[in-house]
């Protein structure tokens, strides 16, 4: 599933390109996780002012209301001035003056959703219980430990809930906790204020480095112009059960949590 850093790797890829693009047709393919809640043609004559990202939503701003896009399990984006005629997976298509932003999606989890702006209730049904965003200056590293004080869960499954800070999927939970050296199964409510601010830099540092990279291309993800990302060649842990250690040499675990995979090093987290 494309996490925080793929989207914002797919946001940088468009973003500036789109700004200022007059939308001259829409196009709607098998329908998907949600419906569109407008009618395409009253998008046609909208001009789209900016693309941001919130937590995995791409919000495209238009002089009128907002286009909110989520890449669902299998999605990705492609933005250019010559596209093919779509195919079987190919749902959605934003054309205009300025080239035609595609959504591709095989297992059709992902969304486009229109809004009137951030205050309409299906805006806020979507956005409204997401956490703090981890590259922002908002990630304040008090109401982080905070945060985790206020939850028993362990910390591996409140860093992929989302409530307290948004974007941080599996693989890079295992990263940044092998890197803040603590434990995956620890509860959270354990965790120290020291330990706490070890893990809230581990977080925007691993996130941030993965963006650089492009993001992980763990199956299909590509960026808008269809380029894998490279992030997961130099994970420390995740995906290398059995291997050594990078730090002590010591083989690497996995374990299930949560009907997911997480992988630390038994050694270098042992609290």
């Amino acid at each position: 599933m494309p996490e925080l850093p793929e989207v914002e790797v797919t946001r940088l890829g468009f973003a500036k390109r789109i700004e200022g693009a007059r939308i001259e047709a829409v196009r709607l393919g098998k329908p998907l996780r949600w419906a569109l809640a407008v009618d395409p043609a009253a998008l046609v004559g909208r001009t789209v002012h900016a693309v941001r990202r919130r937590g995995k939503y791409l919000l495209v701003d238009m002089d009128v209301g907002l286009l909110l896009m989520h890449l669902g399990m299998s999605g990705s984006l492609r933005f250019d001035t010559l596209l093919p005629e779509p195919g079987v997976h190919d749902h959605f298509d934003l054309v205009t003056s300025l080239g035609t932003l595609r959504l591709n999606d095989p297992r059709r989890f992902g969304a486009v959703v229109y809004a009137e702006d951030e205050a309409a209730p299906l805006a806020i049904k979507l956005l409204g219980g997401l956490g703090m965003e981890p590259l922002e200056a908002s990630f304040d590293a008090d109401r982080f430990h905070a945060g985790l004080r206020r939850r028993k869960a362990p910390i591996k499954q409140v860093l992929l809930a989302g409530d307290l800070v948004v974007g941080v999927g599996n693989i890079y939970a295992s990263e940044a906790l092998f890197q803040a050296g603590i434990r995956p199964s620890l509860s959270a409510s354990r965790i120290s204020r020291p330990r706490a601010l070890r893990l809230h830099a581990a977080v925007r540092e691993i996130l941030a480095r993965a963006v650089e990279r492009g993001g992980s291309t763990l199956r299909d993800f590509s960026n808008v112009d269809g380029q894998s990302g490279y992030f997961q060649l130099e994970a420390t842990v995740y995906g290398r059960a059995g291997e050594p250690c990078r730090v002590c040499a010591t083989p690497v675990r996995q374990v299930r949590q949560g009907q997911r995979s997480t992988y630390f090093c038994p050694k270098c987290q042992k609290y």
